[in-house]
């Protein structure tokens, strides 16, 4: 019987030996198996980015939707001016990215984190002759034994239950263990995403075979986050989600979402399915990565900081346990409550005597 020490610095039997060597304590070489979700379209932006990751986690930039390397550069040597750790950048593979991609790999960040849409073994070679671990976030098995295949050095498990879009139609209960047991012995850390807001969410993902999580909603209610005011409130408000396909279908077609159930939402939920935001008046304006955008009625763009008109007809993207969050915090504290809360919960609750097994210390 293995024994070996687990990410929050407790013993636990039955792990596979390979669990020890790959280390979900030290995951891609970051201190805590927390990963924060590269949240769009620019929510994650350098000052929470940088909170989390002096904080010990793995923060995650949010490229543009479209071609803008110089702005990326910008955006990643702002991050640097922040920070001396190791941070990453996400890309939705949907839209236009080669040339950010280039800027990424450029200029050497830890992680390229890719979505919505296929992770080549090409572009992982890529990467990795600049130095940069890829983490392809999957929905499905089937993409799942695409990304192991192209030789990525992490998966991010996407359930159902994630806020903001969702490729695929599982849970996170039924695939994580699935991918897990599809890694197998290859050492391909299995990040679980999607409704992970505490310490109890966290064990859960451990226990399921996942070596780290990665949180969106509960980053998007920190004071670093680049989340309009509005949208905060909202987050604390708030307990229930939907998915939903009525926001954004105009700019990206067939991708289905999960969102707060907001007033506005509650009163155009049943929106006829050839209805989008193309044809429909703006409600206000905002700047996103530095270009001065019009906002839709249905449009599929969250509100920041700069935006103006009716936020509170705007989507506002979140994860099903968005219930369990009921202050603003700062990042570094969500990070701590996460990794504290985890290690009390598997100390008062799982330390004890197993029938037919020795004590777990």
């Amino acid at each position: 019987m293995h024994t070996h020490i687990c990410p929050l610095g407790l013993s636990l039997q039955d792990q596979p030996r390979e669990r020890e060597m790959g280390g979900w304590r030290g995951i891609l070489g970051f201190e805590y198996g927390i990963v924060l979700a590269p949240l769009g379209p620019d929510i994650s932006g350098p000052e929470l980015v940088a909170a989390v990751a002096n904080a010990g986690g793995l923060g995650l930039l949010r490229a543009p939707d479209w071609e803008s390397p110089d702005y990326v550069r910008d955006l990643i040597r702002k991050t640097r001016t922040l920070t001396d750790k190791p941070f990453g950048v996400g890309v939705v593979l949907a839209f236009p990215h080669k040339e950010n991609i280039k800027a990424i790999l450029d200029e050497k960040v830890a992680v390229l984190q890719l979505y919505w849409g296929e992770c080549t073994e090409e572009l992982v070679l890529q990467a990795h002759q600049a130095g940069v671990k890829v983490v392809p976030q999957v929905g499905r098995v089937e993409e799942a034994k695409k990304a192991i295949d192209a030789g990525v050095d992490a998966i991010i498990v996407q359930g159902r239950e994630a806020g903001g879009h969702v490729i695929g139609q599982d849970s996170l209960f039924s695939l994580v263990p699935r991918v897990v047991d599809l890694v197998g012995d290859r050492n391909i850390p299995v990040i679980a995403a999607g409704g992970i807001v505490d310490g109890r969410g966290y064990v859960a993902a451990l226990s399921l075979g996942a070596q780290g999580i990665c949180v969106g909603t509960r980053f998007l209610a920190t004071e670093e986050s680049y989340a309009h005011p509005t949208y905060k409130r909202k987050l604390v408000e708030l307990e229930n989600t939907e998915y939903t396909d009525v926001f954004g279908r105009a700019r990206w077609p067939g991708a289905p979402h999960r969102v707060l159930k907001t007033p506005f939402f509650q009163d155009w939920r049943n929106l006829p399915s050839h209805e989008n935001e193309a044809n429909q008046p703006v409600i206000g304006r905002s700047t996103i990565h530095g270009m001065e955008k019009e906002i839709r009625r249905f449009a599929g763009t969250v509100p920041n900081p700069t935006t103006t008109g009716d936020i509170e007809s705007m989507v506002m993207y979140a994860g099903q346990s968005v219930g369990l969050i009921k202050e603003i915090l700062p990042a570094a504290e969500v990070v701590k409550r996460l990794v504290e809360g985890a290690q009390l919960l598997i100390h008062q609750r799982f330390n004890s005597e197993i029938p037919g097994r020795s004590k777990l210390v």
